[in-house]
């Protein structure tokens, strides 16, 4: 087989060239593209991401306020085992709840300590149980708090994004549903040009980037070898 080098002349020109066409915008059949105008401006509903209810674990502090009764009302941390203690409630297992259910069943029990009536405000200092992790080829791999709802994309962002080795066609997220572990693999790439829709990501879920083998070697040998006299011709599998 014949190889031809390619001048400097031949190079800037094929450059040139393949500037010429305009790079073009695709996705799915629903979804609406536009060229070099400005997108619709998003109504109330748009700018507001539909809630998730928190559901109480270890480590989530809380507020609890007993309205005129300020002896009832405290801060609490819900311990390990998801439990917290209360004043003529004694202790309660919280984990699971949300802070609705948990309002209810306070309410519940103050009027069978015989409080007359009593209002009761649950709210969420700090949200610690809630957690998403990102590892592999992100600029920050880590444990991360869920707050709110969670996708993909955001989730990567979060760990600050993807490096210049990753292989943004082998995302892994795991899961784990009623003790039977899943694992989806998606394309960043694909998710992007708005081909597949920006899965959503869950309490517990870890998330994992692959990693170019050939980028890194390409990397080691240029970083190896000061000066290149020769081409470099790798075998890659």
């Amino acid at each position: 087989m014949n190889h031809k080098l390619i001048s400097s002349g031949a190079l800037i020109a094929v450059l040139l060239c393949s500037g010429c066409s305009a790079p073009a915008l695709v996705g799915r059949p629903d979804l609406t593209i536009y060229e070099n105008k400005p997108l619709p401006e998003p109504v109330r509903e748009d700018l507001v991401i539909p809630p998730r209810p928190y559901v109480l674990g270890p480590s989530d502090h809380l507020d609890i306020d007993v309205f005129g009764i300020p002896e009832l009302s405290k801060s609490v941390t819900v311990d390990l085992t998801g439990q917290i203690a209360l004043p003529l409630v004694g202790e309660l297992k919280v984990s699971g709840m949300t802070t609705s259910e948990l309002t209810t069943l306070l309410a519940q029990k103050l009027q069978q300590a015989h409080v007359l009536d009593p209002q009761v405000t649950v709210n969420i200092s700090t949200a610690a149980s809630q957690i998403f992790t990102v590892d592999g080829s992100v600029a920050k791999p880590g444990i991360f708090p869920l707050s709110g709802r969670m996708s993909l994309m955001r989730a990567i962002a979060r760990a600050e994004g993807t490096t210049e080795f990753a292989r943004e066609n082998y995302v892994v997220v795991f899961r784990t549903v009623e003790g039977n572990r899943y694992a989806a693999l998606y394309d960043l790439r694909a998710i992007r040009q708005g081909l597949f829709d920006d899965p959503e990501i869950f309490s517990n879920d870890i998330i994992y980037v692959g990693d170019s083998q050939a980028r890194r070697l390409f990397r080691d040998i240029i970083t190896a070898a000061p000066l290149i006299t020769t081409p470099i011709i790798v075998l890659l599998r």
